[in-house]
């Protein structure tokens, strides 16, 4: 009989698969990102319904298939089930599962990238923190973390402050991040490093920042 494997993860992307399937995308913590089915997960009464949303994170059994990882039982501790509600916050949690996507790879191990994206998250569900800024720190957090951040422009001139508030984010642990609030002139300096940042780095379009940058 073949053997339950546990993983910890968030769920960063989901698709149907024929008439009750789902196919999820996971970023986990030892494992990297992982792909696994979950076998009726969209037929009614199915315990996996609410476990296999996108965003759930939690504790996933999975069986390691020939080709494939299936699901078999989740104990998820956190649906993050604001996003439902809150349609603007939704769009900025695909955009970092998008990037998140991108970075990572299978059986890598990129616990800081699921800490960066547990934390932004929760930081979304705060009511302390802009959304503006959670963005322009996760996106420069996540390109930093790949070793790919540039730094800024040579012919920019930016705030003390700013550089100072850029400093931060790069050097601090994704756990501690989301601990500062800046003033509406340093976010958006801010977001234009980040903006450049990613433009640099990422070379494929991301739908979610497409929809982001209309509302």
């Amino acid at each position: 009989m073949t053997d339950l494997t546990i993983v910890k993860g968030l769920i960063i992307k989901v698709e149907p698969i024929g008439e009750y399937d789902r196919r999820i995308v996971m970023l986990t913590d030892d494992r990297g990102k992982i792909s696994a089915f979950a076998r009726s997960a969209r037929k009614p009464g199915s315990k996996l319904v609410a476990a296999t949303n996108l965003f759930c994170f939690g504790e996933f059994g999975l069986f390691n298939g020939r080709n494939s990882y299936t699901i078999n039982e989740a104990k998820i501790s956190n649906y993050f089930a604001f996003l439902r509600d809150d349609f603007k916050s939704a769009y900025y949690g695909m955009y970092f599962a998008e990037i998140a996507d991108y970075y990572c790879h299978e059986n890598l191990n990129d616990k800081d990238m699921l800490t960066l994206i547990y934390q932004s998250l929760r930081a979304l569900e705060s009511d302390k923190f802009d959304n503006r800024l959670v963005r322009a720190c996760f996106e420069i957090k996540a390109i930093s973390l790949q070793g790919e951040f540039g730094g800024v422009r040579d012919n920019a001139r930016y705030e003390k402050d700013t550089l100072y508030t850029l400093d931060h984010i790069i050097k601090t642990p994704a756990a501690k991040l989301f601990n500062f609030s800046v003033k509406e002139n340093i976010l958006n300096e801010l977001s234009s490093i980040a903006k450049d940042a990613v433009r640099y780095s990422i070379d494929i379009p991301l739908k979610s920042a497409e929809i982001l940058d209309t509302i």
